[in-house]
């Protein structure tokens, strides 16, 4: 408001626009808001002396105000995109009119009077609003040309505010799906993200692949489709319907927990085994093998070390769920022990809901989990290598074995002092002569 009143005493227009409008207008809380105004790009750093050039070619500024940021732009037009994203010229302008015809869908076109609360409709914004459309401004394919990855922003928008795509909008995207292969992996990727974690994710996987946007991004996950699953396990249908009704189920996923459910039977479609006579439908080793393709995936979407990391731990693991009340305690306890295991369990509570729907081993891991004091876990180390080395064991491949082995025992309530631990190594592994021996022998 601060900043409109500067323009406006200044002598200039200033309106809301974009975004913030919009979910303003559906009653929802803005997650940022844009400002824009006739002043050209020079006046706005005379009034506004402390604000950031972030886009000096586009005439756009940002106002910092403590935790409060806000950028404001010069009316333009943008005229000549050649690489799928940048325009090559921008003319800057005094019409708002003019600045809102280069913005890529009516909902994401309206301008609000911030003092008056007046909205500036010159493409049919509001009328879309109420029939919950996602409308190019303009001709689609002219927008979507300008901007490929505005197709991944339809689907977005379409998903997070339960909308439909207007049919010449949505038949511009089916034509032009595999222009997104144009689009930069980082931009892909963060779309990607949005469409799994702003709420809508299975709705939006339905458009991306009724678009055929799916098949140009993703065709690991679009392979699911048709693909089987035995009918005792997976009463739901194949793959591609399973990954769907996780997807519908999660909320407020974390990236990685909506990356792991997405892509956690991903090996699935390589691994498939046909019924044969006397057995079921099998995808042996698919765990093994979608972590590995999962890998794959989020290092071509250039996804961070950290992501690719835990999401192929996510995928690798799941199904030993099946296994916990076989498990040894040692066993058990380094499972519950993964990094960020709560992720590991909610992607079992959904992969059980949207399948046979049994929570018995989640409830047992649950009880577990409540039973067991964090030290018990994670109990801290009765030896280290140094006592192994004054032990005269040589520091060699197999130290890591022999605190492996003593972790174990611990783990397992089998021991519980450093003298307790040295005696186990003793035992299991040969003693030292006197001289500094190979922790091998």
């Amino acid at each position: 408001m601060r900043i409109s009143a500067r323009l406006r005493e200044a002598g200039y227009r200033a309106y809301l626009v974009g975004g913030c409008v919009r979910d303003l207008l559906l009653g929802r809380e803005p997650k940022d808001y844009d400002v824009a105004t006739d002043a050209r790009p020079e006046r706005l750093l005379e009034l506004f002396p402390g604000a950031e050039q972030v886009g000096a070619h586009f005439g756009v500024i940002r106002v910092r105000e403590d935790a409060a940021e806000v950028e404001v732009a010069t009316f333009r037009s943008d005229r000549f995109y050649r690489d799928g994203r940048h325009p090559e010229r921008v003319d800057f302008e005094t019409d708002p009119r003019q600045d809102v015809l280069r913005r890529d869908f009516t909902i994401n076109a309206l301008l609000l009077e911030p003092e008056s609360n007046q909205v500036l409709d010159f493409v049919g914004g509001r009328d879309d609003l109420d029939r919950r459309l996602i409308r190019s401004v303009g001709d689609p394919e002219q927008r979507f040309a300008e901007d490929h990855l505005r197709m991944l922003r339809a689907v977005r928008f379409a998903a997070r505010l339960e909308f439909d795509i207007e049919r010449d909008t949505f038949e511009a995207i089916r034509r032009l799906a595999p222009l997104i292969r144009r689009v930069s992996a980082e931009r892909i990727r963060d779309e990607i993200l949005r469409i799994l974690t702003e709420g809508g994710a299975r709705y939006g996987f339905e458009l991306l692949d009724r678009s055929g946007l799916l098949g140009e991004i993703l065709p690991e996950v679009a392979a699911m489709k048709g693909v089987e699953q035995p009918p005792e396990f997976h009463p739901e249908g194949d793959v591609w319907t399973h990954t769907l009704l996780m997807l519908e189920a999660m909320r407020e996923p974390t990236p990685t927990l909506a990356f792991g459910v997405l892509l956690h039977d991903v090996g699935k479609p390589a691994t498939y085994s046909p019924a044969a006579a006397g057995d079921r439908i099998r995808f042996n080793d698919h765990a093994q093998v979608g972590a590995r393709m999962a890998a794959e995936i989020l290092e071509r979407l250039r996804c961070s070390r950290e992501m690719i990391r835990q999401v192929a731990a996510l995928v690798a693991n799941h199904l030993r769920f099946i296994e916990v009340r076989r498990m040894r305690e040692s066993t058990l306890k380094r499972f519950l022990r993964l990094e960020r295991f709560e992720e590991h369990l909610e992607l079992h509570r959904l992969d059980c809901l949207a399948s046979h729907g049994d929570l018995s081993h989640y409830e047992f891991v649950k009880e577990k989990l409540a039973a067991l004091p964090a030290e018990t876990l994670r109990p801290p180390r009765l030896i280290t290598g140094h006592d192994l080395i004054r032990e005269g064991y040589r520091p060699g491949p197999a130290f890591a074995r022999m605190l492996e082995e003593v972790e174990t025992a611990q783990l397992e309530s089998r021991i519980q002092t450093r003298e307790d631990a040295l005696t186990l190594v003793r035992s299991l592994f040969a003693p030292p002569d006197g001289s500094l021996r190979s922790a091998g022998t």
